[in-house]
């Protein structure tokens, strides 16, 4: 391809991605100096060679699959975050009542607002991820939140109601026999050593411990095993997309982005910010894909954003390099 077949691609990929109609000559010949006979023949010239499709209702061109990944390859230029975006995510990198893990999933909310289209933090669970500390905060005398805190800075709140045939002294109590036997342990090992361990100290000190273990089992759960490592931003986001007009592809994609077995296959250990575009993601053939890895304290995760394959590929690298510089800088 020459220069210009390279500038029109360039042009009618930007152009259907804001517009999403298709694009016809007339409308490049300004910008592309030359006249609309010769970008009919360059149109059909990348129509040739895949990167074009023609839609049935209208003479212009729209881009292929094939069309947005070399576009994405070798077209695209980064473009600068904007102040107003800077201003945003610094307002929550900046908050200093907010632990850093946190703070990157808020950020990665604050992207999918921006950019309309539904973001994915997977945390990864290492050897190195240990309990560090449960507290136990009431609220009234009926009510308390349990605070799970792990090494590398995670927290995880969970507000519950004292049962009545417990006291609010006796949860505290509990909580001290597992900050005492727990603490350092790793993640994983948590819910077997609640059994075997920690089951057995509670009842030799507290009557009715079978309700006192309960509240902490529910607490932990939601902490290690309720999905607690994979985060949505904007989940239906992307279902604004025109893409997602009728009712069967809303269906299909909400049934996708329920599965969280499916979600996790998008994890990456690949440092650099990738684009996966249709079948290259194995999530969604009509998506695109775009995410990187991190890493914060010893741990690790993925940063991901879900879009149209008609995705504003420039606006979504340079939100996720920003923030991800930021993180491990």
């Amino acid at each position: 391809m020459n220069n210009r077949q390279n500038e029109l691609l360039r042009l009618i990929v930007e152009t259907y991605i804001k517009t999403v109609k298709p694009v016809g000559s007339k409308s490049l010949v300004k910008k592309l100096r030359c006249s609309s006979a010769t970008i009919r023949n360059d149109m059909a010239r990348l129509e040739s060679l895949g990167y074009l499709e023609k839609t049935h209702t209208s003479s212009g061109r729209v881009p292929s699959e094939a069309g947005y990944k070399y576009y994405a390859n070798n077209l695209m230029k980064e473009r600068e975050v904007t102040d107003s975006e800077i201003n945003k995510l610094q307002t929550i990198l900046s908050n200093k009542n907010l632990v850093i893990s946190d703070a990157i999933i808020k950020c990665m909310e604050i992207i999918s607002d921006i950019t309309n289209y539904t973001a994915v933090v997977l945390g990864k669970e290492s050897d190195s991820n240990t309990l560090k500390h449960v507290s136990i905060v009431p609220i009234d005398d009926k009510k308390v939140v349990a605070v799970v805190v792990t090494n590398t800075g995670h927290v995880e709140n969970k507000q519950s109601i004292i049962p009545d045939d417990i006291s609010i002294n006796e949860i505290v109590k509990a909580c001290e026999i597992i900050n005492k036997e727990l603490v350092g342990t790793k993640l994983s090992d948590i819910s077997s050593k609640l059994e075997f361990e920690i089951k057995p100290a509670i009842a030799s000190k507290i009557h009715e411990y079978e309700s006192v273990m309960k509240f902490f089992y529910d607490a932990f759960n939601d902490f290690t095993v309720k999905n607690s490592d994979v985060f949505f931003g904007g989940k239906t986001n992307i279902l604004k997309q025109p893409e997602y007009n009728e009712p069967d592809k809303i269906k299909g994609m909400i049934s996708k982005l329920e599965n969280i077995e499916l979600v996790k296959k998008i994890e990456t250990d690949d440092k650099e910010i990738n684009i996966f575009i249709g079948e290259e993601n194995k999530f969604d053939n009509n998506v695109t894909i775009i995410k990187t890895s991190y890493n914060l304290n010893g741990g690790e995760g993925t940063l991901a954003i879900i879009g149209p394959k008609r995705m504003e590929y420039d606006k979504v690298v340079s939100l996720l390099n920003y923030l991800k510089s930021y993180i491990e800088r």
